[in-house]
């Protein structure tokens, strides 16, 4: 065939962790001062080296640069293009990197920047600070080091940024009144310099990621699609891919079809129904690149399938097809080669980031008229084996599901009476302390878990130092006061992965680490079966810690749709069905903990917002089978048995009601980075016009009231601060008072001094309720809340 109809590959980005993570261990070191800025400089520049040269070697046309971040790529953009929160005081073109990372993490003066789930993912971005006075002025130039650096490798470079309208989109502007759309011409013009840039050091194209083009955008916003473009067109000889993914853009292909660009990447994988839509509008001059390798999940593509799809738009469109990945593959792993721990069936069955790189050069070259033939057979031997193997399907699993009774999902009786039973059964006080369920996994019991599992201490060894940790924890909340005391998670190495370890039809891995957010790493299960649970999990862990106190233990579960999206899930059968069976598992877990005594059940559910469709129009059925599959799980219990659920920074208000129909008795919410903006959803207020506005949410509420993200200490006024703020919106007879979320990534120091901090905070706010004072927040004093005649100051 000839080369003038070669088609491209590219990936629309690769992760940065490193296959053994060494991206955070480096990135920890150089925050405990253990390693220096220079060494830190190193391990980031060996790890894009060796990213880009595994991308070349795969035959891939362009390394993709620019997708290295030492926290964020959406903070890297804001710092690239000079938009740092004002509050900080740092000079954008003199960023250093530990003023980088005080952005993230916060320092003594400043919270950290609020930050938040990146579309439907749990990948977390920061979230960037917007008002009317913010510049757009420039600022490190680290990006361009990089691309100069693969340039000098000598590789072909493939830049990428979030694209201006995205990045605009995902900061928030609290100036009232005050439309951040309004700086795009700003927003623009540093974008015009960025591209002017990348073509003096001879790049040839940049992906820029709109994203929300996936989404239902406002009019004004879709129409600055077509004026950012132009001013964008031209920009010295850099042509501009623009990226879409997550979702279906077809509604928007005449508009994409007539912006100047050089081409569009569409998704094929979350949305192959909008192939055709494009198949018959798109120019034949313009590149089109379909992302048809699954960039979110770690399943080996079908590639005589791929390529059945790729063939008669090869025909069509010759070398201006490009075949991608559906998104970046951040998402995924790294490294598959190095999974000694799964059998030979299961592995071959999969693909991580450099497999798909792998994937990526054979459909490239089967397109390009390479004989590739054998590892075609190769991947439709595994393709086969995987429908056929008798490992994924359980008949008792699926009679019981078929069994089900109608009322299994409701509780027997409504919150009202259900409150009243446990006001009676636990007679706590008024605005009740809780922690969101675990506390400092130290080196020591991660240096325990790993002796373990290498075989090194027997079981009982292991058990016996799981349980000295969990009395430890018990003793230091009783000392404390904490209300509802939780047993710590000691012996969990994960929310998710600790129960997919116990349950039928889960896999593991042992270098599977995906990032959540900075240096957090996530390990998802595979989830290659039917579910079902063999044993109780934690149901002795539980019992032995509310051995230990006359308070009540809170057992801690996590919820079916939180272990269904933070699996990779198989994709052979709809996603609800197989929530509805890791929802019967988790229900029997919760029976067995009542059963053993435990009176209060949290069964968290922190992606539960993250599942929602980005199309509203899908919105309804999503959240009647997560929600049913939630009640599935809490339901069976008496109504003295108080069932909490905790959720992450999402924006509820525009799901509120499908979250009151849960019908959690008690639900925890990460709120501080927003200073209880979120909690306002709650109240019954109108704020942004959306669904859920003007709905009371019926239940009892925990906003956290300190960040646990951040290793600084909050001071007692500060959380004070927040309690009064959430007293103007909750009951009192509705509140709680909890940190934001789970304390496992914080030391001992900070959490003993964070929570005592709470504590004190909270008796101020209950002797202020006693005596009928009112929590008045001091706005002529950011910080202070005057409560009687009394000032209370840091």
């Amino acid at each position: 065939m000839s080369n003038i109809n070669n088609i491209k590959a590219h990936v629309l980005g690769f992760p940065r962790i490193g296959a053994q993570r060494e991206l955070k261990f480096a990135v920890e070191k150089f925050w405990r001062g253990e390693i220096s800025e220079g060494e830190l400089a190193q391990v980031g520049q060996t790890l894009r080296r060796r990213h880009w040269a595994w991308q070349a070697e795969a035959g891939l046309d362009f390394v993709t640069v620019g997708d290295f971040a030492w926290y964020d790529q959406i903070l890297n953009t804001a710092a690239l293009l000079g938009a740092l929160p004002a509050r900080f005081g740092f000079d954008a073109k003199r960023l250093s990197l530990p003023q980088y990372f005080e952005l993230a993490r916060g320092n003594t003066e400043q919270f950290a920047m609020e930050m938040t789930k990146y579309f439907d993912t749990n990948y977390h971005y920061l979230v960037p600070e917007m008002s009317s006075k913010t510049t757009f002025d420039g600022g490190v130039e680290w990006f361009f080091d990089e691309i100069e650096d693969a340039l000098t490798q000598g590789h072909q470079v493939k830049a990428v940024l979030p694209g201006p309208l995205t990045f605009l989109w995902l900061s928030k502007c609290k100036e009232e009144g005050y439309s951040k759309l309004a700086l795009l011409p700003s927003v623009v013009a540093a974008y015009t310099r960025v591209l002017n840039k990348l073509s003096a050091l001879g790049v040839s194209y940049i992906q820029l990621d709109e994203p929300i083009l996936a989404l239902q955008l406002p009019n004004d916003w879709i129409a600055a699609f077509e004026s950012t473009y132009r001013s964008l067109a031209g920009q010295g000889s850099v042509k501009v891919l623009l990226a879409t993914y997550f979702d279906s853009v077809a509604e928007h292909a005449p508009l994409l079809a007539s912006l100047p660009i050089a081409g569009l990447h569409i998704d094929g994988v979350r949305a192959p129904e909008q192939l055709a839509t494009f198949a018959t509008i798109w120019p034949e001059n313009k590149v089109l690149s379909l992302g048809l390798i699954d960039g979110r999940n770690i399943w080996a593509a079908d590639l005589s399938k791929v390529l059945g799809i790729l063939q008669p738009w090869h025909s069509k469109l010759g070398a201006q097809l490009w075949i991608a990945t559906s998104c970046s593959l951040l998402h995924v792993p790294v490294d598959l080669a190095q999974e000694a721990s799964l059998d030979a069936e299961l592995k071959s069955w999969l693909a991580f980031a450099k497999q798909k790189l792998a994937e990526l050069s054979i459909l490239k070259q089967a397109l390009n008229g390479q004989d590739v033939s054998a590892e075609l057979e190769k991947n439709q031997d595994a393709q086969h084996a995987r429908r056929t193997s008798k490992r994924i399907h359980n008949p008792a699993v699926a009679a019981r599901l078929a069994n089900l009774n109608q009322q299994v999902d409701q509780r027997k009786s409504p919150f009202a009476t259900r409150q009243a039973d446990q006001r009676a059964r636990f007679n706590l006080p008024l605005l009740p302390t809780t922690t969101i369920g675990s506390f400092p996994q130290t080196k020591e019991i991660r240096a325990a878990r790993a002796a373990f599992k290498r075989g090194e201490v027997s079981a009982e060894h292991y058990e016996a130092a799981m349980k000295a940790e969990i009395a430890l924890v018990v003793q230091k909340q009783d000392a404390l006061g904490i209300d509802v005391p939780v047993h710590g998670e000691a012996e969990r190495n994960d929310m998710v992965e600790y129960f997919g370890e116990q349950l039928a039809g889960f896999a593991f891995t042992q270098f599977g680490w995906v990032q959540s957010y900075g240096s957090r790493c996530v390990k998802p299960p595979v989830l290659f079966g039917d579910v079902s649970r063999p044993n109780p999990m934690t149901v002795a862990w539980s019992s032995f810690a509310q051995s230990l106190t006359a308070k009540p233990m809170k057992g801690m579960l996590t919820g079916p749709v939180t272990i269904l999206q933070w699996s990779f899930v198989r994709d052979d059968q709809p996603r609800s069905l197989t929530c509805d069976q890791i929802a019967l598992a988790i229900r029997d877990e919760v029976c067995d903990l009542e059963a053993a005594g435990i009176g209060i059940i949290q069964i968290d559910e922190p992606a539960f917002r993250e599942g929602l469709p980005l199309k509203q129009a899908y919105w309804a059925h999503y959240l009647a089978w997560a929600g049913r599959a939630f009640r599935i799980s809490a339901s069976g219990v008496a109504n003295d048995t108080q069932i909490h659920t905790h959720m992450c920074y999402s924006e509820f208000n525009d799901i509120l009601p499908a979250i009151a129909a849960m019908d959690a008795d008690v639900i925890t919410i990460e709120t501080s980075r927003s200073d209880m903006e979120l909690l306002e959803a709650f109240s019954g207020k109108t704020v942004t016009g959306k669904a859920g506005d003007g709905f009371v949410y019926p239940n009892e509420i925990g906003p956290g009231v300190y960040d646990i993200h951040s290793p600084r200490v909050p001071q007692v006024n500060e959380m004070l601060r927040l309690i009064a703020k959430a007293l103007e919106v909750v009951p009192a007879e509705r509140l709680w008072i909890n940190p934001d979320c789970g304390l496992k990534t914080r030391g001992w120091p900070e959490t003993e001094s964070a929570l005592a901090n709470m504590l004190a905070a909270t008796q101020i706010a209950r002797r202020a309720i006693e005596r009928g004072e009112q929590l008045l927040i001091d706005t002529a004093k950011p910080g202070t809340v005057v409560h009687g005649s009394t000032c209370v100051c840091h």
